[in-house]
């Protein structure tokens, strides 16, 4: 397995696919899978029986997982970049590849 360098938390960019531009947030990475779900991006439809938290039932867009291949981290200034791993000290960072500065 290789060491997903995308987080939660992470703001990113898609970059392949039928999202290509699409940016949000990281919601949740699934390790095994090496996907990741994005707030507001892959949304898909998925048809909901009725039930007590959802009475109506319908239909309801979702995020579906996206693949970690498809995804760039967005620098501070809004550019995409790649990730790196350095030791400060006694400690593992991630940093950015283009800026060089600590993530």
């Amino acid at each position: 397995m290789t060491k997903l360098k995308i987080k939660s938390g992470d703001t990113v960019r898609v970059i392949a696919g039928d999202n290509k531009g699409q940016e949000g947030t990281v919601q949740k990475v699934l390790k095994d899978k090496n996907k990741a779900i994005v707030e507001g991006v892959n949304l898909v439809s998925k048809h909901q029986k009725p039930s007590a938290t959802n009475p109506q039932g319908g239909i309801v867009k979702q995020e579906a997982p996206i693949h970690i291949s498809n995804l760039s981290l967005l620098t501070s200034k809004g550019e995409t970049t790649r990730v790196g791993y350095r030791v400060e000290g006694d400690k593992k960072v991630r940093f950015s590849k283009k800026s060089n500065e600590v993530i």
